[in-house]
Formats: structure tokens, sequence, C-alpha cells
């Protein structure tokens, strides 16, 4: 089989980059090793930045988003038994969506369906060959039977794990990497919201996070040892630890609870890949960078990346100009960095460090003190967690 582009990953960023390909005019194929079904019910991220909703709009593919989604101008931060809300409209004049990836995916693969594009579940790639030529191949297994893939070029965005960045040569790349101490347990539950917009909670006791999948869905976090086995925490232990993070002095505010309907524990690592383009082999998303979740990034990252990359592919493949897809990987790690340091500032600001000192707490109390009262400095992560426009 042939193609323009074949694209590894059938996740936020292979199906977008898919999408958007086919709008230009080139064609693509999207290999996904999973079941359709697996892909679009795996629990990721629900924070849409103001920018990506408007490409999702702009792309034709924001109608459900606008309809179920739910539109936050804000959120809180709680600390020392007290509340502080961070207003994103009055800081910096712009949103952010709640709407989980799991349906943007739904509606990507709809409509990539639906426009009669080729997406193959349970595809999965097995060797990449020829990015350093001008005919590279993608090897694959589907229906029992090996196949071979040919393009133009190949955007992995197959995530971390999979084969699109194990295929760089080492001495072509650079990694840069940090693991912390401490890992998120979340859980969905059948109970509406305790809350209008996302509570970040920090606590002695570790960090707790308040989302939401929709008007009758909660989404919790609470901070966990690495290593933490979901089964360990009962449903008990798990709801009183949230009551205990979430707590407020002086108020009748209460944390409702629900049925827990999933439970799982995601670890904390910042993972960056430098370049992100070998040859005619593209790395877009997770297969490139890893943030940890407390700055709502990694979806909205994934999301520039296809963006990027589609303009790229389509000056190249269509206009005979290299020069986007040549500043590709510099233009997305300016985008890139910026998400990793805003997300490692989140982070540390608001985890209790497993192995940090008094004097190291003192510190997070006093910056978080200057963001409830510096409107600089609330200005500074509202600008941040909306999503920097410009880079």
């Amino acid at each position: 089989m042939r193609t323009r582009v074949g694209i590894i990953g059938a996740g936020p960023a292979g199906l977008l980059l898919s999408h958007l390909l086919h709008r230009h005019g080139v064609e693509s194929v999207v290999l996904e090793s999973r079941p359709r079904d697996y892909v679009e019910r795996r629990q990721r991220a629900g924070v849409v930045e103001h920018g990506v909703a408007r490409i999702l709009r702009e792309a034709g593919v924001g109608e459900r988003m606008d309809r179920d989604g739910l539109v936050h101008h804000g959120i809180e931060l709680r600390f020392d038994g007290r509340a502080h809300r961070v207003d994103f409209t009055d800081l910096v004049d712009r949103r952010v969506m709640i709407y989980a990836q799991t349906e943007i995916v739904k509606d990507l693969v709809a409509r990539r369906l639906a426009d009669g594009g080729q997406v193959l579940f349970e595809a999965t790639a097995t060797a990449l060959e020829g990015v350093d030529g001008d005919r590279p191949r993608i090897r694959y297994e589907h229906g029992g039977a090996e196949h071979v893939l040919e393009c133009e070029a190949v955007a992995a965005c197959d995530g971390f794990h999979g084969i699109g960045r194990r295929s760089l040569p080492e001495e072509a790349v650079r990694t840069f990497d940090r693991v912390y101490p401490f890992s998120w347990l979340g859980i969905l539950a059948d109970v509406p919201p305790s809350c209008d917009e996302l509570v970040y909670a920090h606590h002695p006791t570790g960090f707790a996070l308040h989302s939401m999948r929709s008007t009758t869905v909660s989404r919790l976090y609470l901070q966990v040892p690495n290593g933490t086995d979901p089964a360990d925490w009962s449903d008990e232990r798990i709801w009183e630890g949230l009551e205990t993070r979430f707590a407020l002095r002086d108020s009748d505010w209460r944390l409702g609870r629900g049925r827990i309907t999933d439970k799982s524990v995601t670890p904390m690592r910042s993972f960056v890949t430098e370049p992100m383009r070998h040859g005619r082999l593209f790395l877009a998303g997770d297969a490139a960078h890893i943030v940890p979740p407390t700055g709502a990034k990694g979806l909205n990252l994934a999301m520039h990346d296809a963006v990027l990359l589609a303009g790229a592919l389509r000056s190249w493949l269509l206009e005979g100009d290299e020069s986007r897809a040549d500043s590709y990987s510099d233009d997305a790690l300016r985008r890139v960095w910026r998400a990793e340091h805003f997300s490692y500032w989140m982070t540390t600001l608001l985890h209790a460090d497993p192995g940090g000192s008094a004097f190291d707490h003192r510190l997070q109390r006093s910056h978080l003190e200057f963001i409830a009262s510096s409107r600089a400095a609330a200005t500074q992560l509202a600008e941040n967690y909306t999503g920097v426009p410009g880079i």
C-alpha cells in the first residue's frame, strides 16, 4: 500500500494531523495498534486551551465540543484552608474548555471515517525503514499478516513507548528527563462536580485536584507515592483523603461523593527528545515529549504539533518548499519547552515533596501567597494555563 504520509498512532496528534492533511489535499494512512473501542475509551486529559479550542472549531471538528463542553473562566487555588480564584478572563481575556480527550478522539475518528480516510485499527507498526531516503516504509501487522506502507514522510504520533522515537539513531538525538518522587491516583466518579471550576489544592499531606468530565461526572486526583497500587486504596480512603486536602476553614463547602467507576495511577515525569525530526521521520505529541499533568499541557502540545506538522508537510509535498519541514522541530520545541517549564513549576509548587524540608514548604506557601496577592503573578499563571499565543 502507498500513501503520501504514513501516520503511526490514532491519538489526538495523529488523527488531527490526518484530518488537516486531508483538508490540505494530502493523502495519509493512520496505523493504530489498539482496537477502536479502546482508543475511544482510554481516559486522558480534559482541559483544552483557548487556542486549541479555536483550532478544533476552524478545522470543523468543534461542534460537539461547543455543545457538550464546559467553558471555564478561571481556576481555584486552595492552600492553608483558604481559596483563591485566578480569573483568566479578567487577567488575559482567554478561557479554557473542559472536554475530555476521549471525546476529541471520538470526534476525529468519526470525521476521518466520514471523509473516507484510512484509519487502520489493530495495525501494529513493527519497523521503520528508509527514513533517510526518499521513500520510507512502515512495516506493520494487520489481520494476521505482515504489510508494508510506502510513503513520502512518516509522522510518529505513537506515544512515549512507540516505535517512532525508538527508531531515531542514538547519535542523532538528545533526551532530557526528570522523574518526580510522587504519582497521581485518579478516579472517575458518578457524582456532579462539587465546584464550578477546577480546584488545585496544596496540602501538607499532598496535592489534590478536583476536575470534571461533565455536569454529572467528576474527575479527581490525589498525590500518592510512586509504585502505589490502586487496589490498596479503598473508596472510603480515597474520599477521606480528598476531603482532607480540599477542606476549607470558615466555609460550608462540602465534597460530594458518588460511585467510583475507574481508578488508575499516573507516574509523573518530564521528558523531551531533540530534534523532533530525522530525515523523513517526524515526531509529534507524546512520542517527542511528556509533561506532568499538573499544567494541563499534554493534549494541547500534541494538537499544536499536529497543526505545525500539517502545514510543514503541505508546503513540502504540494509546493516543494521544505523550509517549514526543516524548521518544524525548532518551531515546535519553543512551545514544548515553555509548557515543560510551566508544568514543572505547577508541579513543584503544589505537591508535597517527600524529601522536602520545612524550608521548602515555606517557599511554596510564600509563592502561593504571592500569586494570591499579585496581579502580575496571577497573570503569568493565567497566560501559561490558557496557552501562550505566538509561540
